[in-house]
């Protein structure tokens, strides 16, 4: 008869703290504190699933009682406490799952077993699993027992989500963070269990299964019994990612080729052929932007350990990366992020994808599209030349009737192909002896007829930075206020000042705030042309110190003298009418006016 079959998350479950998989610094910890005996009475054990938590707190449980502890602080396995926790019958471990027992007598039972001693070794252990299910009052009746149980009792509580526990009980505990298992750490564990259970596996075929359990031992060991059942005992790259249903790699590099080269077709075929296997539309647009994110931090020799693969792909990320420049990247990852958030609402989520493909085929031939809307990239493309004519005819008209002689023979050209690579240049103007010759002008910002001026973004252009440098001076030198000068500054009158003061809230009624200011008082004279104003608060202060430049340029254009300065000063003294609610406004008529309820209630008056 044969031997049952144990699945591998059981039979290769660790029973020590050197065999725990990628949890090396906590598990280091927990032996230094044992070896020491220093032991803390709850412990919080918290992280994702699958990565050893409750495992850790078996392991612990059981060295904390061990007789003969070993050199390196793992249990022997060897004296009655040992083999009793590994034939599971010790009465010293007590666990409980919260997720089903999360009640206040749940708790009241764990309760009572606690004021009984130990029988065999030092310790009872309590070890409470998925503890964030425990109810609000069975958190409050364990609160007590957790902060001052017996000196033999040590509590470990076990939890995927670390938010949920209440605060107090936080407090009561040393807390560990367990981290997700890596890709590298996972693959490691596997070729082991391969070695142990005589089962062929390719590295590839490894590597796809520990990126698919997500950073969880468990859900690895569990991937791959399937997979290993499926290939019988050959576990290969093509049997994996089809018993998993994984996009292998291979589409989305076959898609960069026809990116690189703008070949659509070949795009829209690639995709019909990944929907003909069965992948839903938004599985791959997700893939497509994980693609270009590790392409993103292949092509950065510092950020290329973020990628979580074997060695031979990674190189492969490596080298496709050089073929890109950085700025694609971000721009192809935008349009499958702007496509990913509107895949649900749209009505042909099929043609929402093969656009997003079509905008990408277009970056490298021409201006970026935008992730949503109108092209106007396709449509400048296509305009250029005929734009760059018109102006060349308008600076030359005595060549007009020489440059329409070749103007048929450019018509019927061959169009360039749509897969080049470099932006379209226009034909050269004809030299005429008239005049002097035309350049070509750039087709950078050039407007369509509806006179919309269409933006211009190219990849490794390197005039683009040119361009946004002339257009932020020009947008600066709009906005700032030009100073006033004068060949002679007048001398000004009180009066005059008063009403120039005046005058600049009405020409500025949006600044409400220094409108009132202003309104307030009129700044004192100090000495010469310097007057100082007093603020009521520090807000007013700083609203109006915000307006300071733009105030000073009005009164001196106003009052023609450059040499007017002006001072803010805080003086909370001053009394400033309270702004109230409309609430506060009718409370406030009713304590003067008591009669005006009898209006409210006649007219059935209430605040919106």
């Amino acid at each position: 008869m044969s031997e049952n079959y144990i699945v591998s998350a059981r039979k290769y479950r660790p029973a020590s703290f050197s065999t725990v998989v990628g949890q090396q610094a906590l598990t280091h910890t927990l032996k230094t504190a044992i070896a020491n005996q220093k032991l803390a009475h709850a412990y919080l054990f918290c992280g994702p699933r699958g990565v050893g938590k409750t495992t850790c707190a078996r392991i612990f449980a059981k060295a904390i009682n061990c007789e003969h502890l070993t050199a390196d602080g793992e249990p022997c396995n060897e004296c009655e406490s040992c083999k009793a926790f590994n034939e599971q019958r010790s009465y010293n471990i007590v666990e409980l799952d919260a997720a089903s027992n999360n009640s206040v007598d749940d708790i009241r039972t764990i309760v009572e077993q606690v004021r009984i001693p130990p029988q065999v070794g030092r310790y009872r252990v309590f070890i409470i699993d998925e503890v964030h299910m425990l109810t609000t009052s069975a958190f409050n009746a364990f609160l007590k027992t957790l902060e001052e149980p017996p000196e033999y009792a040590i509590f470990i509580l076990a939890t995927t989500e670390k938010q949920k526990i209440i605060p107090t009980i936080l407090s009561r505990c040393q807390i560990y963070d367990f981290a997700r298992i890596k890709v590298p750490d996972i693959v490691e564990q596997l070729k082991y269990i391969c070695t142990d259970r005589g089962v062929t596996a390719e590295v590839a075929a490894l590597n796809v299964i520990a990126q698919k359990a997500d950073g969880a031992m468990r859900d690895a060991l569990s991937i791959f019994d399937q997979v290993s059942a499926s290939c019988e005992g050959n576990i290969t790259y093509q049997g994996a990612i089809d018993n998993l249903n994984v996009l292998d790699h291979d589409y989305y590099f076959r898609l960069d080729e026809a990116f690189l080269k703008s070949d659509i077709p070949a795009a829209l075929l690639i995709y019909k052929e990944i929907r003909e296997r069965g992948f839903d539309s938004q599985f791959f647009i997700n893939g497509l932007a994980q693609h270009f994110r590790d392409l993103m931090v292949a092509s950065n020799p510092q950020t290329v350990v973020l990628l979580e693969m074997n060695d031979e792909v990674s190189q492969r990320f490596i080298q496709q990366a050089q073929k890109f420049a950085p700025a694609y990247f971000y721009r192809v990852m935008d349009l499958c992020n702007y496509c990913d958030l509107n895949y649900r609402d749209a009505s042909n989520k099929q043609f929402l994808v093969e656009l997003t493909l079509i905008k990408i085929c277009q970056l490298l031939t021409g201006p970026m599209p935008p992730a949503g809307g109108d092209q106007p990239g396709v449509k400048k493309m296509q305009a250029a030349p005929q734009a760059t004519a018109a102006p060349q005819a308008a600076q030359a008209p005595t060549a007009a009737p020489h440059a329409q002689a070749p103007a048929a023979p450019a018509a019927s050209a061959p169009a360039p192909a749509a897969s080049t690579s470099t932006p379209i240049a226009p034909a050269p103007a004809p030299t005429v002896a008239q005049g002097p010759a035309v350049q070509p002008r750039p087709q950078t910002n050039t407007a369509p007829a509806s006179g919309i001026k269409v933006p211009s973004i190219y990849i490794n252009n390197p005039a683009r930075a040119a361009e946004q440098a002339a257009a932020q001076q020009a947008t600066a030198a709009k906005k700032a206020p030009a100073a006033p000068t004068f060949s002679e500054n007048k001398p000004i009158d009180p009066e005059q000042f008063a009403q120039a003061w005046r005058n600049y809230p009405k020409t500025h009624p949006q600044d409400i705030i220094v409108t009132n200011a202003m309104n307030r008082a009129v700044p004192t004279l100090v000495s010469g042309t310097h007057y100082k104003m007093m603020s009521a608060n520090e807000g007013e202060e700083g609203f109006v110190k915000n307006r300071l430049t733009d105030i000073l340029t009005y009164l001196r254009t106003e009052l023609q003298n450059s040499t007017i300065t002006l001072e803010i000063e805080l003086d909370k003294t001053i009394k400033t009418q309270k702004i109230m609610t409309e609430r506060e406004i009718v409370n406030d008529i009713l304590s003067r006016r008591p009669e005006f309820s009898d209006f409210i209630k006649e007219f059935q008056l209430t605040l919106s």
